[in-house]
């Protein structure tokens, strides 16, 4: 099993669900987080004012996968997030060693 961290903009945010939906992938956790990479953060005035805003908010997608499903939700979270611009986010892929449903002690695969 793989656990996927995408971390995108978040005017993107509808647009990957329903392209995660789409292949059938449903479970996930969100989060929303600021933060920064290249971009560096930009310029804002307020009440005349300007001020470097250096965070910027992003929305973290977390889920775990099976293994032969991982390519595919990569490159659907990537399609549908891509902008083509700087900011458009990461992916992070992790192994994960075990998985276990609370409710009735499925593990592993079946607890997804």
């Amino acid at each position: 099993m793989k656990k996927i961290e995408a971390i995108i903009q978040p005017f993107k945010l509808e647009e990957v669900k329903a392209a995660l939906k789409a292949i059938a992938i449903e479970g996930m956790t969100l989060t929303e987080v600021r933060g920064h990479g290249r971009q560096k953060g930009h310029m804002e005035v307020y009440r005349g004012r300007e001020y470097q805003v250096d965070l910027i908010p992003k929305v973290k997608m977390e889920m775990v996968v099976m293994d032969a499903r991982c390519e595919e939700v990569i490159e659907t979270i990537c399609r549908a997030a891509r902008t083509g611009k700087i900011g458009d986010g990461k992916i992070f892929v992790y192994d994960v060693g075990e998985a276990l449903r609370i409710r009735n002690d499925d593990r592993g695969e079946s607890a997804l």
